[in-house]
């Protein structure tokens, strides 16, 4: 009986182009995206949202899926790890050690709508 409670019971969801790069999200999740203009407890709208299911069935975007949005908050800035880049050229001398560090924003998504 439980397992039919769920079944009735769909999570909202969308999939959103953030940067460059495709996201699935839900409401109040929290996803690192790259780096985003605007300080802690701004508000940031979506536009640019590829799917979205939910109980009323799912619609799929050619290639959006027109007049929806996903508006979130952002929470904090951060740093990634760091990705040590080592070149070298066996006998000749050549070596080469360069680190980077890639900035992220941590966001929570409000509503997708």
């Amino acid at each position: 009986m439980l397992s039919l409670q769920l079944q009735k019971k769909k999570i909202m969801y969308a999939i959103v182009e953030i940067g460059g790069h495709q996201f699935k999200v839900a409401q109040n999740q929290e996803i690192f995206v790259l780096k985003l203009d605007g300080n802690a407890g701004d508000k940031v709208n979506f536009d640019k949202v590829l799917l979205i299911s939910g109980d009323a069935g799912t619609k799929v975007g050619a290639p959006t899926v027109s007049g929806s949005s996903v508006s979130a908050t952002i929470v904090e800035h951060q740093k990634g790890d760091k990705v040590i880049v080592f070149k070298k050229k066996r006998r000749k001398g050549y070596k080469v050690k360069n680190g980077f560090r890639a900035s992220f924003t941590k966001v929570k998504i409000d509503t997708i709508a």
